[in-house]
């Protein structure tokens, strides 16, 4: 049979024609089997599994902290692809490797503004349900709002020690399919919070080896895993009601389970991707491991908003042993990972065969791939019309809360060059995450009353997504979906007490964003490493107080000089309080030190609250006052080549106008399909 790859709309029309005419072939000769005792040995059933993740709430093609469409990301255009894979062949399953209930302002307004009813579905699951999905996992993101509302919105009860007993909970409507995790455990009764796996029954088409078709069952096990790492991502949330278990060995207790169960094939959908580091049971990203266990015919991945298979991809967890980017697999086993914001289908094709043992996987007739909504004149398939009418309350009610005025602001705040040092859409945060903090110190915890606060963010948007991912809020008025953009997360305030060593090793780590650059070099260096993603970029300080180089041509670990706290360097033993969120305080990110241990205050205050109180208690803001301070700039250095970045195309004026000098746009088109443009910076003149 024919496969989907990730490309051309001709392509995938051809594509859809052929394997509609074998279906169509195949179904002129359809036949009972009856034998009684399985079908004969020989039959074959080819089967396309579907995968879509990191759905993050994107139903429609809308862009909540813009009011704007935006045709690149939305559930509505994934169910097209969905529904003309289905329509090319019968035997299909769908589904979901997590990371749904949260990531735009409609998550956040039916979780914490207008929290869905008990009796309702929540807006993605109503989308997802319409479409219909065999089964799914938990991501990361899930317990962002806490064990209470996960419990809800999945339709679960948990036995954990902060919720009410099992008995006194409501049974809320969750969605239609299976959500299954393995590996998160209650800390009351050691069992998983949710089944650890289902087993899926489904008759599919199949062919005799005399030709005939047939309908026959074919059990699939589905089993979920989530990164272990949520203990520390969530600690206020989970700490004392779960814990986590390793991918590798929570697999090993499992799939025999499951065989023993009758699993004729299982899929492990996993909510992370491979890594090369040695094997643990807290590791990020594990299925290198967990795909090495017996028994797995297929890993669907997620939570690195990537594309795999994906044979020019640069990204270091797809370019390591074991791990295939052209053919698609993880230590053998066939893998898919779908991009994110439902860009992407994922798609695996599979021959199974019927031996007398059973239904196995023809791996020699297995391929993935994935599945784009844009086309390749750049235009995107269309919406499905059947998604919208469902969650038009929801969504109309997003734009209203939205809309909520706050204030004004006579500068426009970005980040289109936060790379390189410009910070009118960071300095804002830092004003309002220290001032907060600064309040609560001095009125509960005089011991460190005297102690300089600071605070760090980061520029969430920096262009990942293309050249319409970046913050940009206009001058004039604002509203609460110009904050939303301003602070991306639905994170928390926490203060952490750290040393200027701690400090300096903070800034060391931020600055992994930046490859090292050789001044001697006469080709075009890349001045940003890919793997390195920009909410791990934390920008340090926004009242002026504290200033530093990085000094990209040094390896890491040596870069950042001329650090100073008002004008004197910083003592390595000297304290400071600093403002930050639960993930980066608690270990998110992997900054050394960063552990939970150094955290002095959990607020129950999200940042992005914190910010509008702030915006509206200003009311107006001033560049001069919020938006001007350079807190860091490259060393100066002469470079015999150019130094290269991208960003939207025609914006180097604004760079100029907002104090990063240096910066030329080279070319409008930076060859990454996004719409971005190559710049160049001139680190002489920073």
């Amino acid at each position: 049979m024919q496969f989907f790859t990730e490309a051309t709309a001709p392509r995938r029309r051809a594509l859809v024609a052929t394997l509609a005419a074998a279906a169509a072939l195949a179904a002129c000769s359809s036949s009972k089997d009856s034998g009684g005792n399985g079908p004969a040995v020989g039959t074959s059933v080819s089967l396309t599994l579907m995968e879509t993740t990191d759905l993050h709430q994107n139903i429609l093609s809308y862009d909540y902290y813009k009011l704007a469409t935006d045709q690149s990301v939305g559930f509505e255009r994934t169910s097209t692809l969905i529904k003309q894979v289905r329509a090319a062949n019968a035997n299909t399953m769908l589904f979901d490797a997590g990371d749904i209930i949260q990531g735009t302002v409609l998550g956040d307004y039916q979780a914490l503004v207008s929290k869905v009813a008990c009796t309702d579905k929540l807006a993605i699951f109503k989308a997802m349900d319409s479409v219909g999905y065999d089964a799914g996992t938990i991501g990361n993101h899930e317990f962002n709002y806490g064990l209470g509302y996960l419990g809800q919105v999945t339709g679960r009860q948990f036995n954990v020690r902060n919720l009410p007993a099992v008995s006194a909970q409501a049974k809320c409507q969750g969605p239609a399919y299976p959500q299954v995790l393995a590996n998160v455990v209650s800390t009351t009764d050691a069992k998983p919070i949710f089944d650890p796996y289902t087993i899926v029954t489904k008759m599919f088409s199949a062919t005799t080896p005399d030709g005939k078709t047939v309908q026959v069952p074919v059990k699939v096990g589905v089993i979920g895993f989530t990164p272990p790492l949520i203990m520390a991502w969530d600690k206020g949330n989970l700490d004392g009601n779960v814990t986590t278990t390793g991918l590798q060995e929570t697999a090993q207790r499992y799939i025999p389970e499951m065989k023993a169960k009758g699993a004729d094939i299982i899929v492990a959908i996993s909510h992370g991707g491979p890594d090369s580091a040695a094997y643990s049971a807290t590791m990020e990203n594990g299925n290198l491991y967990l795909a090495q266990v017996p028994g797995i015919d297929v890993l669907l991945m997620g939570h690195m908003h990537q594309v795999f298979p994906n044979a020019a991809s640069t990204v270091a967890a797809f370019n390591i042993a074991g791990v295939d980017k052209t053919r698609g697999t993880v230590s053998g086993v066939p893998a898919v990972m779908a991009n994110f914001w439902g860009k992407n289908l994922g798609v695996v094709n599979l021959k199974l065969a019927y031996t007398t043992s059973g239904w196995s996987v023809d791996k020699t007739a297995t391929a993935t791939s994935t599945v784009s909504t844009q086309n390749a004149d750049k235009s995107y398939v269309a919406a499905d019309p059947a998604i919208a009418p469902l969650v038009q309350t929801e969504h109309t009610g997003t734009i209203a809360y939205v809309k909520t005025p706050i204030g004004t602001t006579d500068y426009r705040m970005t980040t289109y060059f936060a790379d390189v040092g410009e910070t009118t859409a960071i300095q804002i945060v830092n004003q309002a995450q220290a001032a907060y903090v600064k309040n609560y110190v001095q009125g509960n915890l005089p011991q460190y009353k005297n102690l300089p606060v600071l605070s760090v963010s980061a520029p969430f948007k920096g262009g990942f997504g293309g050249a319409t991912d970046y913050t940009d809020v206009a001058s004039g008025n604002l509203a609460i979906f110009n904050a939303a953009d301003l602070y991306l997360y639905a994170n928390t305030i926490q203060a952490v007490l750290v040393t200027g060593a701690d400090l300096k090793a903070w800034l060391e780590f931020a600055a992994g964003r930046f490859n090292q650059i050789d001044p001697a070099k006469a080709a075009a260096q890349a001045l940003i490493n890919p793997s390195f993603p920009v909410y791990n970029f934390d920008v340090l300080d926004g009242d002026g107080s504290m200033k530093y180089e990085i000094d990209v041509t040094q390896p890491l670990g040596s870069r950042i000089r001329t650090f100073t706290y008002n004008g004197t360097l910083v003592d390595p033993a000297a304290q400071f309080v600093v403002a930050t969120n639960n993930y980066r305080a608690s270990g998110g990110g992997g900054f050394p030190g960063l552990n939970g241990s150094k955290t002095i205050y959990q607020s129950p205050d999200a940042n992005r609250d914190v910010l509008i109180r702030y915006i509206k208690a200003a009311a107006t803001l001033a560049k001069a006052v919020n938006g001007n301070d350079r807190s860091w700039h490259f060393t100066r250095v002469t470079t015999a080549g150019p130094v290269q970045f991208s960003s939207a195309p025609g914006l180097a004026t604004l760079a100029a106008s907002d104090g990063v000098a240096g910066v030329t746009q080279v070319a409008p088109d930076d060859g990454t399909n996004l719409g971005l443009a190559r710049y160049q910076i001139d680190l002489g003149v920073q």
